[in-house]
């Protein structure tokens, strides 16, 4: 790829960081609302977290993400920027082209199938890590409490005991638990992600400037952050599901067995659990990442123009 830019995965990298600092106590909250175990709503969750965990429950298995989302986001950002571009060197001859909706497609969708690979197992691990303490409610299983009420357990020590954990009890494919979910919910997730960005980006933007403001990028990446977390909340639901399950026990075979269970067991309301929080957290989350990004890029760009002027 002739116009292959490494800046853009440089970019990613410190955007991805700053939306896990700004969105994880409330992925938190989605996490365990999702999971379905036994909170009334979302008040509630945050309520009996902070009561059982204190502060520090919000922030369970940020250590991880911390590193590895900003990996993720280098690699999502990256991919999508490259791709746009190589599209539009190969259809109109310049790879500064303007880009139509079909090319903003193109490049999302690419950068949700690439997304995934690195995502799963990124997912898989952070909700781990967070859902580990929940008492053994649902499990049915017979285990020898611990003290008066619930038993709460630890099955993990950390992130690089959790991966070793689920490798050895459940092989690669295990590392992969919820991927088809995630395609489903991420291929289009982007789509609703990248292309509201873009245009409201556009719109926001005055005559006579070359690029956004911060605030512009600010507002545009926080809107395109709401739409795209809240419309993907039913297959989130399904994919936080499937990769919750193994902590404690195993429900579902697959993702038709996750949505026919959860269907059955709790109607179609549950499927738009938490939609409200999403879009709430991907607000804050999505308005840091793409100002992370576009910051960024505009400081490497600065610095390589002024070492070759």
């Amino acid at each position: 790829m002739g116009n292959f830019q490494l800046e853009d995965f440089v970019a990613g990298w410190v955007g991805g960081a700053a939306s896990v600092i700004v969105g994880h106590p409330l992925d938190t909250v989605k996490t365990r609302l999702q999971a379905g175990q036994g909170y009334r709503n979302t008040l509630n969750c945050v309520f009996t977290v902070y009561r059982n965990e204190t502060v520090a429950g919000f922030f369970k298995g940020m250590s991880f993400p911390l590193a590895s989302i900003a990996v993720y986001s280098s690699v999502v950002f990256g991919v999508f920027s490259n791709t746009q571009r190589f599209i539009c060197q190969h259809r109109y001859g310049d790879s500064n082209h303007a880009s139509t909706v079909s090319d903003l497609v193109v490049a999302s969708m690419v950068a949700g199938f690439v997304s995934v690979g690195i995502g799963c197992p990124v997912d898989l691990v952070k909700i781990r890590l967070q859902m580990q303490t929940q008492p053994f409610i649902q499990a049915n299983i017979n285990l020898k409490p611990q003290a008066a009420g619930f038993p709460v357990q630890t099955a993990y020590r950390g992130p690089v005991h959790c991966i070793s954990s689920i490798l050895r009890k459940e092989g690669l494919a295990g590392i992969y638990r919820g991927a088809g979910a995630m395609v489903l919910r991420d291929v289009p997730g982007y789509c609703l992600y990248f292309i509201p960005y873009t245009f409201l980006c556009e719109w926001f933007t005055s005559d006579g400037r070359r690029s956004p403001s911060p605030s512009s990028v600010w507002i545009a990446g926080g809107i395109a952050g709401a739409i795209s977390w809240g419309t993907a909340t039913p297959m989130d639901v399904v994919k936080s599901r499937l990769q919750a399950d193994g902590v404690h026990l195993n429900k579902y075979k697959g993702v038709i067995d996750c949505i026919s269970q959860s269907y059955h067991n709790e109607g179609l309301k549950v499927f738009f659990r938490s939609m409200t929080i999403n879009a709430v957290r991907g607000f804050p989350m999505s308005a840091a990442m793409f100002l992370g990004y576009e910051l960024s890029l505009k400081t490497i760009r600065g610095v390589q123009a002024d070492i070759n002027p």
